[in-house]
C-alpha cells in the first residue's frame, strides 16, 4: 500500500499556501478564500489551497512576458534539452506522481502511473520536434523570387485543465508550446491542483539546475474567475481549455470576442460497434476498460455500445459476466479495477442518468448501485451501470461523465454508422470487425465523423504520437503528436527579390 503521507511531503506538499508559481519560486497569495482538497479515496483532506486574486495574476502574466523576451531567442533544440531533462525527473519520480495523481483524483494506480508515462512519452516527442519545426519553400511566379513558410513563437500559452487527466493534458500543451519558444500559464483544475504543484515543484529544480529565469512555466490555482481572466487577457494569444462542452462554449465565446485563438477539447459521446464477424472477446475487453477505467471519467470513455443484431445477446451476456468480475475500491491497491468517482456531484450526476434512461424506456441489465460501507465510507463509489437503450434518448444523447455505458442493436453497418454520428459530440469512435471491407468503409468519407476512428482498439487510450481531439461539439482541437504543434506558432508568408527588377505578381503592370 503506497503511504499517501509521504507522497505529499515528498513534493512538498503540506499545507499549502503557495498556490502561484512562477517556475523559480513560489508566490503567497494575498486572497483569503481557501479550498480544502479531499480525496476520493477515503474522504480525507489532503492539503488546502489558497486561491489567487487578481494581483497575483497580474503579477504571473507579467513574469510570463519578460520570461518570453528570452525564451523566443534560445535556439529550439536548446529549449529542446529542458523538456529533455524535466522528461527525465519525471522517470525518476514516476511512482510518486503516478500515486498521487491516483490518490487525489481516483484513478487506479496503474492509470496514474500510465498518466505520467504519457507525460515522459511527449517529452521526447517535444525533443525531437525541437529540430523540426519546419516550413515550407514555394514556387514563385515572379521570376529570381524565392517564396517561403516560417514559424514564430506566439508568445503566452494560457492552459485550462481539467481534473481527469491533471497532469498529461498540461504536458500535451506545455512541452510542445516550450519548444516552440512560448511560456505557459498553467490553471489546472481546482478538483485535482496537488498532482500540478508535485509538477511544478519538479520544473522549479530543473530551471534552478540550468539557471533558467522565472516565467517559462507558471502555475496559478484558481476558480473559474481565473480562467476567465486568462480568457479575456489579450496578452494570452492562445488559450488551450480542456472540459466539458459547457465550459468550452464558454470559453471559446470569450477568446473569439478578443479575436484570440482558442484550442478546445471538450465532451465525447463515445460509440463502439461490434460488427457480426469480430473477436468479440478483444471487443469485450476494450469495451470493459472503455467504459470503467478512470471510472468513466475520459473524455474518450466508451459511452454507446452499438452491437450487430446476430451478436447482440451472447456479447450482452459476456459484459454482464465481465462486470459481475470487477473490483471496486481503493484504486491504489492491486488488483482493483475501478476506484471512486471525483466528488459526490458526480455520485449525483451517476444516479439522475440511470433515473432518466429508465423514464425513457431504458433497461438496467448491470449495475447502478451507490456504495457504502467499508472501504465506500468517501460516498464516492459506484457499480458501474450497463443499460439497454435506444440512441435517439434525450440522455444517451448527452455526455454523462461516469461508468454508464448504453447498449443498443443494428443490421447494416451503414445503420450503426448513422447512430455512432448521431449525436452532438465527435470524439472517438471504434469498429471491431474481421471484414476488411466494413473496416475501410467505417474509415472513409462515409463513415465516422470523430477526430479518433479506430478498427479493433477501442475508444480510450491514444498514443501521443498522433493529433489529438474531435469535431463537433467536442470543439475541433487538436494537441499532442502529429503536426498539432502548428497550433502555438503563428505562421508567416516570406517572399525575397534577390533579382534586380521589381516584377507584381498577377502580371499587373505599374510603371512610374
Amino acid at each position: 500500500m503506497v503511504k499517501i503521507e509521504k507522497i505529499l511531503s515528498h513534493f512538498g506538499i503540506r499545507e499549502v499556501n503557495e498556490s502561484i508559481s512562477s517556475g523559480r519560486q513560489w508566490v503567497t497569495p494575498l486572497g483569503s478564500e481557501t479550498r480544502s482538497i479531499v480525496s476520493p479515496v477515503d474522504g480525507k483532506e489532503l492539503a488546502s489551497v489558497v486561491y489567487a486574486t487578481q494581483t497575483e495574476y497580474e503579477h504571473i502574466v507579467k513574469v510570463a512576458q519578460e520570461a518570453y523576451t528570452y525564451w523566443k531567442d534560445v535556439p529550439a533544440p536548446k529549449r529542446g534539452e529542458i523538456v529533455r531533462r524535466f522528461g527525465n525527473k519525471l522517470r525518476i519520480r514516476k511512482k510518486e506522481l503516478g500515486a498521487l495523481v491516483s490518490y487525489e483524483m481516483g484513478k487506479s494506480l496503474q492509470e496514474g502511473m500510465g498518466e505520467v508515462q504519457e507525460m515522459i512519452d511527449i517529452c521526447d516527442f517535444a525533443v525531437g520536434l525541437s529540430r523540426q519545426l519546419y516550413g515550407l519553400t514555394i514556387q514563385s511566379e515572379r521570376p529570381q523570387h524565392r517564396m517561403m513558410e516560417q514559424w514564430h513563437p506566439m508568445g503566452i500559452v494560457g492552459v485550462i485543465s481539467s481534473f481527469n487527466f491533471p497532469v498529461a493534458v498540461w504536458s500535451w500543451n506545455a512541452m510542445i508550446a516550450a519548444v516552440c519558444g512560448d511560456v505557459v500559464i498553467w490553471k489546472p483544475s481546482e478538483k485535482a491542483p496537488l498532482s500540478a504543484i508535485a509538477c511544478q515543484q519538479i520544473m522549479k529544480e530543473i530551471l534552478i539546475e540550468n539557471e533558467l529565469p522565472e516565467g517559462i512555466f507558471n502555475l496559478i490555482i484558481g476558480d473559474h474567475t481565473i480562467g476567465e481572466m486568462m480568457a479575456r487577457d489579450a496578452r494570452i494569444p492562445l488559450i488551450s481549455a480542456t472540459g466539458s462542452t459547457r465550459m468550452g462554449k464558454r470559453v471559446g465565446s470569450i477568446v473569439g470576442a478578443r479575436l484570440g485563438r482558442a484550442l478546445l477539447e471538450l465532451g465525447g459521446n463515445n460509440a463502439l460497434i461490434i460488427g457480426q464477424k469480430s473477436n468479440l472477446e478483444n471487443a469485450l475487453r476494450a469495451v470493459v476498460f472503455g467504459a470503467v477505467g478512470t471510472c468513466g471519467q475520459r473524455c474518450t470513455s466508451t459511452r454507446r455500445v452499438i452491437i450487430h443484431e446476430d451478436v447482440y445477446e451472447v456479447f450482452k451476456d459476456k459484459l454482464i459476466k465481465a462486470y459481475q468480475q470487477l473490483v471496486i475500491g481503493n484504486p491504489l491497491e492491486e488488483g482493483v479495477h475501478v476506484g471512486p468517482l471525483i466528488d459526490q456531484q458526480a455520485v449525483e450526476t451517476f444516479r439522475k442518468a440511470i433515473t432518466l434512461a429508465e423514464e425513457e424506456g431504458g433497461h438496467v441489465v448491470f449495475g447502478g448501485d451507490i456504495l457504502s460501507g467499508k472501504g465506500y465510507e468517501s460516498g464516492c463509489y459506484v457499480k458501474p451501470c450497463i443499460i439497454e437503450a435506444h440512441n435517439h434518448f434525450k440522455i444517451v444523447q448527452e455526455e454523462t461523465f461516469a461508468p454508464v455505458v448504453y447498449l443498443m442493436k443494428y443490421r447494416r453497418l451503414e445503420e450503426a454508422i448513422a447512430m455512432q454520428n448521431d449525436v452532438r459530440q465527435g470524439l472517438s469512435s471504434a469498429l471491431f470487425t474481421d471484414d476488411i471491407s466494413e473496416a475501410e468503409y467505417f474509415l472513409s468519407h462515409a463513415g465516422s465523423d470523430c477526430g479518433i476512428a479506430n478498427v479493433n482498439i477501442g475508444t480510450s487510450g491514444a498514443e501521443i504520437g498522433g493529433a489529438f481531439g474531435g469535431e463537433k461539439e467536442t470543439g475541433g482541437g487538436r494537441e499532442s503528436g502529429s503536426d498539432a504543434w502548428k497550433n502555438y506558432m503563428r505562421r508567416q508568408t516570406n517572399t525575397i527579390n534577390y533579382g534586380k527588377s521589381l516584377p507584381l505578381a498577377q502580371g499587373i503592370r505599374f510603371d512610374i
